[in-house]
């Protein structure tokens, strides 16, 4: 029986699909990114292969699923292990990507380097670069290359064929884009290409148990290249970035089914590989000796723990008859409407001066703790008044002009007290019962209130 061939068309940098080619993409507005691909046959058509692509499903009671977990497997690098919501699960599978040079390889050769070294299989699978290149990152990085097995392969039904052979527990796939599967007629890299070659791979981490990284391309907007459907495939989705000090590189979980999503881990980039950064509120917070107007501190809360960070903030007489905003690090329209309550309820005009505003180290907010720190900030560059180094704020603000409290605010205020910081501006419904050895807490139920103590600091 001939196999049947199916046409389809699709967008290269969303991955939308189209019955008949057209020239801009619809979903992503992109123009001439629509190609023609040829999809193979069907999955019913699929041959079988020890039972986890094609087979006949077996049914099961949701009462008679085997509940048993077992115990995660640690990659020795804790701040890896925190972002993967406390090791690798059995039979998972990580995408992780990040823009070239990031240290995507560099962080999944050390962690498979600390994991063989406890006795466990792991096989490291290279699609671009030589077996030569990785043992000399091996030896710059001075690791333990003995327990590693390599294979330089791209087609994932000979990957699989070596994986019933030797039975690994971890698999390092570098990287899904050069992958290929012959169930896919189109070029290593193509859209049907990368979706087909990560669902096979996926379904025999399932089947076989074995836990599988897969290291992922970024496109020119820094985001995974392929397909939309490759982050709904796999388990973890994580990113590896870099801060505005390119010695210091961002972990961010964007999609994890076993832990916190938005949890980040935090590595200083060496001579000698990645290493953790235990106190990342240090980091961030590397001021200014002299205190200057604009200059803000306030605590997020990035997974499970605080996070301090400094917000600047610039107001500028207008030099062109329309004032820009801009904002760096948080949403641009969430300036826009803090700026309206700050004149509305602080009696603060602001309409015909531009104002910048800045997060320091490139961290991306994205809660609303902030925003009790960037009205302030504004307000102290406005008036060119100095905040204290040892004064922090946090708190949503309402459209009437009330700070809400937010979540966590215990654990902000002892993380802020334990790195030297003596007052608070908080919600009124943050302050604690117990007071915090030495910090002065001040609640706030509204925005005049907040603006009329910050001028007394």
């Amino acid at each position: 029986m001939s196999k049947k061939v199916k046409i389809a068309y699709v967008c290269d940098q969303c991955g939308a699909d189209y019955p008949r080619w057209g020239g801009q993409c619809t979903s992503c507005g992109e123009w001439n990114t629509i190609k023609e691909v040829r999809l193979g046959s069907t999955s019913s058509e699929r041959s079988s292969r020890n039972g986890y692509a094609g087979s006949r499903s077996e049914i099961k009671l949701l009462a008679d699923v085997n509940l048993t977990q077992a115990e995660r497997i640690s990659t020795g690098i804790s701040e890896f292990d925190r972002v993967l919501g406390g090791g690798i699960v059995c039979g998972s599978v990580v995408l992780i990507g990040g823009a070239p040079g990031a240290g995507k390889s560099t962080l999944l050769l050390q962690a498979i380097a600390n994991i063989a070294d406890r006795g466990v299989k792991v096989l490291y699978v290279s699609g671009e670069e030589s077996l030569q290149q990785i043992a000399e990152r091996a030896l710059r990085l001075k690791l333990p290359a003995d327990k590693i097995m390599m294979l330089m392969e791209t087609s994932v039904q000979r990957i699989c064929d070596v994986l019933d052979d030797i039975k690994p527990q971890i698999l390092i796939i570098d990287s899904i884009q050069v992958m290929h599967t012959q169930e896919a007629e189109s070029a290593p890299g193509s859209v049907s290409q990368v979706r087909e070659s990560a669902s096979y791979l996926t379904q025999y981490a399932k089947k076989q148990q074995v836990s599988i990284f897969m290291v992922g391309h970024v496109t020119k907007d820094q985001s995974l290249a392929g397909p939309m459907t490759l982050s709904h495939i796999v388990d973890t989705q994580v990113m590896l970035g870099s801060t505005d000090d390119a010695r210091f590189r961002v972990l961010r979980a964007d999609k994890n089914r076993f832990g916190s999503v938005g949890e980040l881990g935090f590595f200083a980039m060496d001579s000698t590989g990645l290493k953790e950064v235990k106190n990342p509120s240090a980091m961030f917070l590397n001021r200014a000796e002299k205190p200057s107007s604009g200059s803000v501190v306030t605590v997020l809360w990035e997974g499970t723990r605080p996070l301090l960070v400094e917000i600047q903030a610039l107001v500028t007489e207008c030099q062109y008859g329309n004032p820009r905003r801009l904002a760096v690090g948080f949403d641009q329209n969430r300036l826009a409407m803090l700026l309206a309550v700050l004149h509305r309820h602080g009696g603060v005009f602001t309409a015909q001066d531009e104002i910048y505003a800045n997060v320091v180290g490139g961290i991306k907010v994205t809660e609303t703790s902030s925003d009790l720190a960037i009205v302030i900030g504004v307000v102290s560059s406005l008036k060119d008044r100095v905040i204290p180094h040892d004064a922090f704020f946090f708190g949503e603000i309402g459209l009437s002009g009330e700070i809400r409290p937010v979540a966590n605010g215990h654990a902000r205020l002892n993380d802020a007290a334990k790195h030297g910081f003596k007052k608070a501006i908080i919600p009124k419904a943050n302050v604690p019962k117990t007071p915090i050895k030495g910090l002065q807490i001040y609640g706030v139920a509204t925005l005049s209130e907040a603006l009329d103590i910050a001028a007394e600091l």
